[in-house]
């Protein structure tokens, strides 16, 4: 019986409980909820991103040194085995192979060239001696000719003028005749020459690059060049180098060995943010890999020229963080959260950022506890919890952080302020607009011409 008594209390207590959980404390539950407090204090702007740890020195390795002759003829190489990101190197160990049979296929091409052009040199040398030899054959029968003119013009003495006139004019051709020949001999001999010289040094020419491409089939295994951590090399946009890549002259970098003593965070900041961002300003970062971590850092880069978002219009500026102090347990590519202080406001008014609310052109808020309307708000600096309030509100007004009911009849207020915010992007425009044109009329000085400024008396000497 007692135990049935003691049981009926506890229940009728509970019950009691929830009931005025339910019912008494409803009201200032959902109050607390769904509205908050204009205050006024001091406020800290932070720009948000995501970035990715790299050291800030880093040991390259790169493509073969012979890959980067052009006269090799090979532009670009497949990587056709790599060893994990991440892996621990000693120096000369293995990294890396490229594609052999590329390189292979190239040796076959010159050998056969090699054997082809090595034919047409020892051709060249047979013709050149049957075509000298014809020639010399040619000067023979020219000297033999000139011989005989020469009889048939001492026997002439005997015979009338006319017949003198023309074994004179006969033996003066044929002298010429083998004066031009033996001129033609030395044009020819040089000629022949030069031709087989130019095979012989086609063939040199070749026998090189095929000793030259059999250096950089050997040399086809990447190793490490000192001790570390290998970690993937990664483009701008985005592409990472690893194994199936192509890798040429244009694009050496195969991975990278960073200096895990310097490290830094690579992130890339929204047009929109850029401006607020500047050298020497302080960011706290944290880790993915690990929550429990935070660390410091200064902004020590910012990039002049945005770069384009894949698929996307927008632009983005790349921002570089040094990161103070050590941990062994950092390693390259880990994600951050970085957090850069853009500004310290020491005395503003701010509101939580739960409570602004906007359509296609305005931002507002619902202000008022028990009769809210909407206020056309202009909104400064925002951090993880607050934005600023240029103007629309004052400090101690209740504004509300979920939509309350009715709100397509609920009076908006505050539409002098949207003109305003309207004048002040039109003047940044105009101002914009101004700037460009003023670029533009700067037009540099002409680059003065070959012979311009000399005195006119010496361009006459000349």
């Amino acid at each position: 019986m007692n135990n049935r008594k003691f049981l009926l209390a506890a229940l009728v207590a509970v019950l009691l409980i929830v009931l005025y959980f339910v019912f008494l404390r409803k009201g200032e539950t959902n109050f607390n909820q769904v509205t908050t407090h204009v205050k006024r204090g001091a406020f800290s702007s932070l720009i948000f991103s995501s970035g990715q740890l790299e050291s800030e020195k880093s040991e390259s390795i790169e493509i073969p040194e012979k890959l980067k002759d052009r006269n090799l003829r090979i532009y670009e190489l497949t990587i056709t085995h790599m060893v994990e990101e991440g892996t621990v190197v000693d120096s000369g160990d293995y990294v890396a192979t490229l594609d052999h049979k590329a390189v292979e296929e190239q040796i076959k091409l010159a050998q056969d060239e090699m054997e082809k052009t090595l034919s047409e040199y020892e051709d060249s040398k047979i013709d050149s001696n049957l075509n000298l030899s014809n020639q010399r054959d040619v000067i023979v029968n020219a000297r033999l000719d000139l011989a005989e003119k020469k009889i048939i013009m001492e026997e002439s003495v005997y015979e009338s003028p006319s017949i003198q006139k023309k074994a004179s004019m006969d033996l003066d051709k044929a002298a010429r005749k083998l004066d031009q020949e033996q001129k033609a001999y030395l044009l020819k001999r040089q000629q022949e020459v030069n031709r087989v010289d130019r095979k012989y040094i086609s063939y040199r020419q070749i026998l090189e690059r095929l000793g030259e491409l059999q250096k950089l089939f050997n040399s086809l295994e990447i190793t490490a060049p000192k001790a570390g951590i290998v970690t993937y090399f990664k483009f701008p946009w985005g592409e990472i180098i690893k194994t199936g890549s192509k890798v040429g002259p244009y694009n050496s970098v195969i991975a990278t060995i960073p200096e895990m003593s310097n490290l830094i965070s690579r992130t890339y900041i929204n047009e929109i943010d850029i401006s607020k961002v500047k050298v020497g300003q302080k960011v706290t970062l944290g880790i993915d890999a690990f929550p429990e971590k935070q660390l410091s850092g200064q902004v020590i880069s910012v990039a002049n020229i945005g770069q384009a978002m894949p698929n996307s219009d927008a632009k983005v500026f790349e921002v570089k963080i040094k990161i103070y102090g050590k941990d062994k347990d950092l390693k390259p590519a880990m994600t951050t959260s970085n957090a850069i202080e853009a500004g310290i406001f020491a005395d503003t008014i701010m509101v939580a950022s739960d409570a602004i609310f906007e359509n296609d052109s305005l931002r507002f808020v619902y202000r008022g506890a028990k009769n809210p309307v909407k206020q056309i708000v202009w909104l400064g600096d925002e951090n993880e919890n607050n934005v600023l309030i240029k103007k629309g509100l004052k400090e101690g007004d209740v504004v509300w952080l979920t939509e309350p009911e009715n709100v397509e009849e609920m009076k908006i207020v505050g539409s002098d302020i949207f003109y305003e915010i309207k004048k002040e992007k039109e003047n940044v425009r105009l101002q914009a607009e101004k700037e460009r044109e003023e670029m533009l009329l700067k037009k540099p000085e002409p680059i003065p011409a070959a012979g311009a400024g000399i005195p006119q008396k010496m361009t006459q000497m000349k």
